[in-house]
């Protein structure tokens, strides 16, 4: 596949990226647990279609010790026994805040109220953050049709600097 706008070679791009992976690195030092921060964002990057963050964020989660089967499971969670209660509460936020359009009520209040039995108010900030930060840059790659396959892990937080 080829992309339509190379976000990378474009100099007003490539500023406004550097600052949108400065805000990813915001999120690096929060207390959302990693392995949730990158559960996250894989299945909303797999709902939204998102080739270059799935590859990204396999990559990043695989990096980090991620087990392999945790990671083929994200996109049927619910039937995989695999995922904590918390992690479980994060993967349905992430579904409804990333498919807003297909639930006139957005995120319902069980899944809310399951999120704030979960993680306390610093790291559903960060939950909060992360999904609009993912749900961002899934619609900046799949527009551009940035193709996936080449990312190595480090290359975001690289980009930042």
């Amino acid at each position: 596949m080829d992309a339509r706008f190379d976000l990378f070679d474009n100099a007003f791009a490539a500023e406004f990226g550097k600052r949108f992976a400065a805000a990813g690195l915001l999120l690096e030092r929060s207390p959302l647990p990693k392995a949730t921060r990158e559960l996250v964002s894989l299945r909303a990057s797999q709902i939204n279609g998102c080739g270059f963050c799935t590859d990204m964020h396999t990559k990043e989660a695989t990096a980090a010790g991620e087990d392999a089967v945790r990671l083929h499971l994200v996109a049927a969670w619910r039937e995989a026994t695999v995922f904590t209660e918390a992690e479980r509460a994060a993967l349905a936020l992430a579904e409804e805040g990333t498919r807003l359009a297909d639930a006139h009520e957005g995120v319902s209040d069980e899944t809310w109220a399951r999120v704030r039995e979960h993680y306390d108010d610093d790291q559903v900030a960060a939950l909060l953050c992360l999904l609009a930060l993912i749900n961002a840059a899934n619609r900046l790659n799949v527009v551009a049709r940035t193709p996936a396959g080449s990312y190595r892990a480090g290359m975001f937080t690289a980009a930042a600097h």
